[in-house]
């Protein structure tokens, strides 16, 4: 939570520490939360500018909400999605985009 927090206050230096040590312990059973929690360290990283390591987080985090029975990662993707697109030039990013079909 704390993490989610220092996204929401576009603090990103302070968000993905937190987040990263969050995450090691998640186990990818918990697919619905750590796709979630991934979303929050993808945004933390587009506002640091990072848009690969952004990218990577997404990525990662679609792979576990796939076929989860919550909207909710969805929903916290799909505007990330939306945000790189204009990167689309990155290798990175235009793998997740094409994943994604956009």
């Amino acid at each position: 939570m704390t993490g989610r927090c220092w996204t929401e206050l576009n603090r990103p230096l302070r968000a993905v520490p937190v987040l990263t040590r969050a995450l090691d312990r998640y186990s990818d059973d918990n697919a619905r939360d750590k796709s979630l929690y991934l979303s929050w360290l993808a945004q933390a990283y587009l506002t640091a500018g990072e848009v690969e390591e952004a990218a990577r987080h997404v990525s990662r985090a679609a792979t576990l909400a796939y076929g989860v029975a919550s909207q909710r990662p969805a929903q916290r993707l799909t505007p990330l999605i939306t945000y790189l697109r204009p990167h689309a030039g990155i290798g990175a990013i235009r793998e997740l985009l094409d994943r994604a079909g956009v």
